[in-house]
């Protein structure tokens, strides 16, 4: 079994790669989106996504990390894809499963389940425009406000050349709504040959199990539950049956806002801290008493304070 660490953009960015790898469990990663629209990215921004491409395409605790474009123009996508690969990308992913609004007004993310066509044409481009030995996988969901052509935009990812596909078992309307309907993703695997993961409402080592026995996948992508819960990838590999501990997670958390004060600007830094500890109240009930101090924080030494005290090993 590979698990993989998805994306969750505005949360789930290098910082949080490398914090949940350390942790341990994870065979793969994902980047946060890279929108691609009419030009050809400087290098700079490719490496502002994914630093890791210093260090050759991996997290500080070994693990690759794909690069993941998002958009709608086939050429410009294979030109973009060319250039992040020539930067020694690991592997190519494309987002066709992106809800926001904002993405799928601008034909991105999700909104291009309506055009299977243009999603062949645009995995096609890639394909043809990266070195074979680097991966081109993709993401998508069901669908867009149905499921009628899932089976359509899965066999056009594959024609077009994807050699995996992550498939979040919902559509864009039924955005993170439970449940997950992991029966779909085994109709998508009984109609394409290639390798098929399987992504959504994954919050515990059990619901991992129930995923793959529902889906009859081997491999599975997490990502809001292990921000709840940091140790998941390790519970569902191995033996281990417990959670980190708040004491463990308090120093987790400290080093996480250390490495946002050290190059996160300083609007965004206690943004990302709550909506971690939002996450992380799933789990833990003091987790939900720190977000529910910090969420009423306008005032960014209020909060640092308050972290160091709180927020480190006693």
């Amino acid at each position: 079994m590979r698990i993989l660490l998805a994306p969750m953009e505005g949360l789930l960015d290098y910082r949080l790669r490398d914090t949940l790898t350390r942790i341990g469990g994870f065979d793969e990663c994902v980047s946060e989106f890279i929108r691609v629209n009419d030009t050809l990215l400087p290098s700079h921004r490719f490496y502002r996504y994914v630093p890791e491409l210093y260090e050759g395409c991996r997290t500080k605790a070994g693990v690759p990390v794909k690069v993941q474009l998002l958009g709608s123009d086939p050429i410009c996508m294979a030109e973009n894809a060319s250039k992040v690969a020539s930067l020694g990308a690991y592997g190519i992913d494309i987002n066709f499963g992106c809800p926001a609004p904002t993405v799928n007004r601008n034909r991105g993310g999700a909104a291009l389940l309506k055009e299977p066509d243009l999603m062949f044409a645009i995995v096609k481009a890639i394909r043809s425009a990266v070195p074979k030995e680097i991966p081109v996988t993709a993401k998508m969901r069901l669908g867009f406000d149905s499921t009628e052509l899932a089976l359509v935009c899965a066999k056009a990812l594959e024609d077009g050349g994807a050699g995996e596909i992550v498939v979040h078992a919902r559509t864009k309307t039924d955005g993170y709504k439970p449940p997950a309907y992991w029966d779909w993703i085994t109709k998508i695997r009984s109609t394409v040959k290639v390798p098929i993961v399987a992504n959504g409402e994954i919050w515990t080592a059990e619901d991992a199990q129930r995923c793959l026995e529902i889906s009859g996948c081997t491999d599975i992508m997490i990502g809001r539950g292990v921000v709840a819960n940091p140790a998941l990838a390790l519970m569902i590999r191995t033996d281990r049956n417990q959670s980190l501990t708040w004491e463990e997670m308090k120093e987790i958390l400290f080093q996480y806002w250390l490495s946002l004060e050290a190059d996160m600007e300083t609007k965004s830094r206690a943004g990302r801290i709550k909506q971690w500890l939002h996450y992380l109240s799933r789990q833990y009930p003091e987790a939900e008493k720190d977000f529910e101090t910090v969420k009423r924080f306008t005032n960014l030494d209020a909060f640092t304070k308050y972290l160091k005290s709180k927020v480190t090993l006693t």
